[in-house]
């Protein structure tokens, strides 16, 4: 079992610092004092990577003895193991405030490597005389040496939090323990949890130098794969242990018959079952507690709730910049505008400044923008979950951003649609009111002029009805009015015609009172009224009767109706002239301007029987009454 453990546990150790020497080698450096920081970590990955290659072996090539066949491997491997201890006091004194203890830690560093290098001269010296590897007196030098500073080391690192000198303590005792324990030069025959501790401190003296110097940096990428790695070493070297006992007798546990191979395979499916959970749990344990970050996933959940309650570019920035402050350490970062055309790339990019990091919000139109985080401090980088979760929210900032665009653009368009509309609206009005009919302008005039020579008082109450009515067709009231105005309108208007017709014009209006306050556009009526008289009553020699109508529909519809008891038109004239003429079309064309479909206008004539013009238009008779009264 302790043979089985050592081979296992060694290359498990392999493994694992030659995973960090290669994450730190090819980790970005952005300052001096990073690559000054990073050296802690360098060290303990060629380090632990030299002794675990010698030691395995040692403990493999020549049974249960560190020594004999291979003694040159034995010196390397045991003089790297000798320099761990080092490291880690050099890393738990270079944490706490560099004004504190100055002297102290100075003294405590260099008494550190001291000891390693004496205890390297020692192994050197044994080498050179033939003598086992590693010395008796450097292991026993480094155990007593490396206990004795844990007191002196915890007093200097008081002001640091208690889980990093706790860690400190433990892997020098850690460290101790296994230094006595080689210094023993045991034969392999002891218990395999003596192994344990004896052989493999070198990964809790790695842990230790990379929570005190690299513990943002690697804890991500390291910490959890060597948890999962270890836990998983742990559980079949326990299931290992649990059937060692069960198996045949002997000092060495062979495997026999089929119930050991059901339960091995057992064993197999039971962790490839565990390891997704396992992996998981350590996961959560390093984000939570080790590394105190937030949930991402609830983080991405809130961002994407955020972004739908805003319709402006910049809150929306400000706001997702106070969410992110939890991934820079609480600091939220700053975000601008750039001036530089998007790309075709329509992921966000995460680039490396000396001052942090920036995430370019990859929209699809100019101008885009770019958030910049804080100054990283205490050796915080951002982590693989870190970099995935602010590309997520940085395209879906963007896409956000591309959204209220659009909204915007389409919204400025619909204003400009409308604004034309109303525009030639008021043009086509315009062009309506300066479209009075010259004919019945000097009809009027010529029967005002007639009435002056027989009837004055009669010939002033005519001018009076003309200024009256010229005044309500020049006059703009806007975009609305109410039928009462155009009722008026039009009495002016047929007041002064019945000077010219007298009785051969006979007007007959019937609107309830009610709707006198209805909305409707100016100058609808009037047009028709005005065709009406001229194209059914003047060409009649007896005249004829005009009937003026207004009724509610299903309580929404507005119909207007004006008919004449004139001489009529057949189907073609009427085409005709509704074609070429002005008064029809413009309103025709009003309506479709401010109901669209909603308004109609019909127009139904027949020969001898007169014509009959109907407009249709939705209202809401409740609102325009309560509008009118206040």
């Amino acid at each position: 079992m302790g043979e089985l453990l050592n081979v296992v546990g060694l290359g498990t150790g392999v493994a694992l610092y030659a995973m960090l020497l290669v994450m730190v080698v090819r980790a970005p450096h952005h300052s001096d004092v990073a690559s000054m920081r990073d050296s802690l970590p360098l060290a303990t990955a060629v380090l632990g990577l030299a002794w675990n290659v010698c030691a395995l072996p040692l403990y493999t090539l020549s049974g249960a003895k560190a020594f004999g066949p291979l003694p040159d491997l034995a010196f390397v491997g045991f003089s790297a193991l000798g320099f761990l201890p080092a490291v880690v006091v050099h890393s738990a004194l270079r944490s706490g405030p560099s004004s504190a203890h100055v002297g102290a830690r100075r003294l405590l560093i260099a008494l550190a490597y001291g000891t390693s290098a004496a205890a390297v001269v020692l192994h050197a010296s044994a080498l050179v005389a033939k003598m086992p590897v590693p010395a008796v007196p450097a292991m026993r030098l480094l155990t007593y040496t490396f206990v004795a500073m844990v007191v002196p080391v915890a007093i200097v690192t008081r002001h640091q939090p208690g889980g990093r000198r706790a860690l400190s303590a433990a892997a020098l005792g850690a460290f101790a323990v296994s230094a006595l324990h080689l210094s023993q030069l045991h034969t392999g025959n002891d218990p395999w949890m003596v192994e344990l501790a004896g052989h493999h401190a070198s990964l809790p003296l790695a842990l230790a130098i990379l929570y005190q110097e690299y513990r943002f940096a690697f804890a991500d990428l390291f910490l959890k794969r060597a948890l999962v790695i270890l836990v998983l070493v742990a559980a079949a070297f326990g299931a290992l242990a649990t059937l060692d006992p069960l198996s045949a007798t002997g000092s060495t546990a062979v495997f026999v018959g089929s119930r050991d191979v059901g339960l091995l395979v057992t064993l197999w499916v039971a962790t490839a079952l565990a390891y997704p959970w396992l992996s998981g749990s350590i996961g959560w344990f390093v984000d939570r507690v080790v590394l105190q970050r937030q949930d991402y996933g609830a983080l991405r959940r809130t961002v994407a709730a955020r972004l739908r309650e805003f319709d402006d570019v910049e809150p929306m920035l400000d706001d997702i910049c106070r969410l992110l402050a939890g991934i820079f350490g609480g600091v939220p970062p700053t975000w601008c505008e750039l001036a530089t055309s998007p790309g075709t790339d329509s992921a966000a990019v995460i680039g490396r400044t000396d001052r942090g990091v920036s995430i370019l919000i990859p929209t699809a139109d100019a101008p885009q923008y770019s958030v910049r985080s804080p100054i990283l401090t205490d050796g915080r980088r951002l982590l693989s979950d870190d970099i995935s979760t602010l590309e997520i929210i940085g395209v879906a900032v963007a896409r956000r951003i591309d959204a209220i665009r659009l909204s915007r653009e389409r919204w400025d368009r619909e204003l400009r649609e409308q604004e034309m509309s109303k525009l030639a609206t008021e043009a086509e009005l315009r062009a309506l009111r300066a479209q009075i009919n010259p004919h019945f302008l000097f009809n009027a005039l010529t029967t005002i002029g007639y009435l002056i020579q027989t009837t004055p008082p009669r010939a002033l109450e005519t001018l009076m009805r003309l200024t009256a009515l010229l005044r309500g067709v020049l006059k703009s009231e806007g975009e609305l009015t109410t039928l009462g105005h155009e009722l008026d309108l039009i009495q002016a208007y047929l007041d002064v015609e019945s000077a010219r017709f007298e009785d051969r014009l006979d007007v007959r209006i019937v609107v309830p009172h009610v709707l006198r306050t209805v909305k409707l556009p100016p100058l609808l009526l009037q047009p028709i009224v005005e065709n009406a008289v001229k194209h059914g009553v003047s060409p009649q020699r007896d005249g004829a009767r005009i009937g003026i109508s207004a009724e509610v529909e299903l309580g929404k519809w507005l119909c207007v109706s004006v008919r004449d008891t004139g001489a009529g038109a057949t189907e073609p004239v009427l085409a005709r002239g509704r074609e070429r003429g002005v008064g029809l079309r413009n309103v025709e064309r009003r309506l479709i301007a401010q109901y669209g479909n909603a308004a109609s206008l019909t127009v139904e004539s027949s020969p001898g029987l007169g014509t009959l013009v109907e407009i249709r238009l939705p209202v809401d008779i409740a609102h325009d009454s309560e509008a009118v009264a206040g």
